[in-house]
């Protein structure tokens, strides 16, 4: 037998055993599974370490972790939830309030017809980019401080 044909009956074999785990086979395919485990010692090894494995996995059960635990994990997930609302909402607000006000100051400049158009766009566009950066980063500071696990250490 040459290796091609070997690994097709090995790729085969796997297929098959599968299927065997998981009760899927018809009778015609038991019959290949067990002719091809016949023919193949390696293959029939692995078959049996397949169906220790499927029994061991079989028989166990998870234990359920105490309620403190699931209690504990519910309100993570709240605060979680909660506090990620309220960096959103805050940081929309923040910027909402910055171009408010940057756009207030910047209606004086824009009243002024002296400055060209395309430099009155540019300061707004100027302004809020800014305001929305420093949102952007007091944000970012403010999550690496809180979530930092180096932030005790002496340096």
């Amino acid at each position: 037998m040459t290796d091609a044909a070997r690994n097709r009956d090995a790729e085969r074999g796997h297929q098959l055993m599968m299927g065997a785990l998981d009760g899927e086979l018809d009778a015609a395919e038991q019959a290949e599974l067990d002719g091809l485990l016949a023919a193949d010692p390696a293959l029939q090894t692995e078959w049996e370490r397949l169906k220790r494995v499927k029994e061991v996995t079989g028989t166990m059960a998870l234990r359920s972790p105490p309620d403190e635990v699931w209690e504990s994990y519910w309100t993570s997930v709240y605060h979680r939830v909660e506090r990620g609302m309220g960096w959103i909402l805050a940081s929309v607000g923040a910027i909402v309030l910055l171009a408010y006000g940057l756009w207030t100051a910047a209606q004086k400049l824009m009243a002024d017809a002296s400055i060209p158009t395309f430099i009155k766009a540019a300061v707004f566009m100027a302004l809020l980019g800014t305001a929305i950066i420093l949102v952007s980063v007091a944000r970012e500071k403010w999550f690496v401080y809180r979530s930092d696990p180096y932030k005790d250490v002496q340096r």
